[in-house]
């Protein structure tokens, strides 16, 4: 199995597209350069804010095959294969027909059906089994309509030595100290929301899996080192300099409102496929107001 250092910042990387709907790989190169010469610490591919489940398989290959060939192994790059289909899941991974340059996996709870915890925990125990992959679990209870309990979260910890760290979105702070408090050695805690990074690295956290940092890798890297390296009064002045961006992001869905900054910055087009949709006039113009007092526009 091999080992994978999750401290810092990954970026759920988004997906481009040009305006007839398909994907804008010239956008998608530059910004994966972006992202490397902003000195984030890896990418998450194919996650939930790349729009994945708007893609066809054939889409989802390609975009995993250019990733790949374009990072060329100077950064990790963790894929996301996650569903509500574990039988769909664990065929996957046992096939493993992955391009070279995938150093883990990070799974979502479930969504829709509304498992309970005994199904969320068989559910990865059998990623967990199925995988050559390091796995991170993620949970974000507002998408998938369940939340992962800190004590699913422990038993699969201390059950699974593959399954190396969770992405925790909950917004459950006490829920997530009780994890980063009871985690058994060389499990790690991950950020899944920009807003609170500061406090999780208080807590013990290890850094971020961050959608802003698809628009600012090298400050939001830069913070989440600065925070690592106790460096808090630093790391903070940071933070309230991007803060009123963290909640703009997602008034009306993600990616919509990390697109509407890129498109600002001239980086991608603000598209977005059904059924999601560009931001309101309204948050674009919020956004952009915020990015100009920032005095951003590269």
């Amino acid at each position: 199995m091999p080992e994978i250092n999750l401290k810092g910042m990954g970026v759920a990387l988004i997906t481009p597209f040009n305006e007839d709907g398909s994907i804008d790989f010239d956008a998608l190169s530059s910004l994966i350069e972006y992202q490397i010469e902003g000195g984030i610490n890896y990418l998450v591919v194919l996650g939930t804010t790349a729009e994945t489940p708007t893609l066809s398989d054939d889409e989802k290959n390609e975009v995993v095959e250019f990733v790949t060939d374009k990072v060329n192994g100077r950064i990790p790059i963790i894929l996301g294969e996650g569903g509500n289909n574990t039988r769909a899941i664990v065929d996957k991974l046992k096939k493993n027909n992955y391009p070279k340059g995938i150093d883990g996996i990070l799974s979502v709870v479930p969504y829709y059906n509304k498992p309970t915890q005994e199904g969320i925990y068989q559910h990865y125990k059998a990623i967990a089994e199925a995988s050559s992959y390091p796995v991170i679990l993620y949970n974000v209870p507002g998408r998938t309509g369940v939340n992962m309990t800190a004590a699913t979260t422990l038993r699969l910890a201390r059950e699974f030595s593959n399954i190396v760290a969770i992405k925790e979105a909950s917004g459950n702070i006490c829920q997530i100290n009780e994890i980063i408090k009871d985690k058994p050695t060389g499990f790690e805690v991950i950020s899944g929301d920009d807003g609170i990074t500061l406090s999780l690295i208080e807590m013990g956290g290890i850094g971020v899996i961050s959608v802003i940092g698809n628009a600012f890798p090298k400050e939001f890297a830069q913070m989440t080192t600065l925070a690592l390296n106790g460096k808090q009064e630093e790391a903070r002045n940071i933070h309230y300099e991007l803060s009123e961006l963290y909640d703009l992001l997602f008034v009306d869905g993600n990616p919509a409102g990390v697109k509407s900054m890129l498109r600002y910055m001239n980086r991608v087009k603000n598209v977005l496929r059904l059924p999601l949709m560009p931001t309101s006039e309204q948050t674009t113009k919020k956004i952009n107001s915020a990015l100009t007092k920032l005095n951003i526009n590269r």
